[in-house]
């Protein structure tokens, strides 16, 4: 599960042209504490539910995948 964290903040960084983004600030984008995203790329902690979302997504064709991303964003833009 680590290596599937550190996959997406590598990709998150790549999206913003290589700009490296900080533990503390990808925790505040993700709305949690700092120590707990540390703990999840570390390994020391494995957010049972974020597995499950990523079988569930490995489930769907990509274009679907697309849709399914953009309105997740769009629920936490209205939380």
């Amino acid at each position: 599960m680590s290596d599937l964290f550190n996959l997406l903040h590598n990709a998150v960084e790549a999206g913003h042209n290589g700009k490296k983004i900080s533990q503390k600030e990808m925790a505040n984008e993700l709305g949690i504490s700092m120590r707990t995203y540390q703990d999840w790329r570390l390994g020391n902690a494995k957010p049972q539910a974020a597995k499950a979302v990523i079988n569930m997504l490995g489930m769907l064709e990509d274009d679907e995948i697309i849709r399914v991303v953009r309105r997740i964003n769009k629920l936490g833009e209205k939380a």
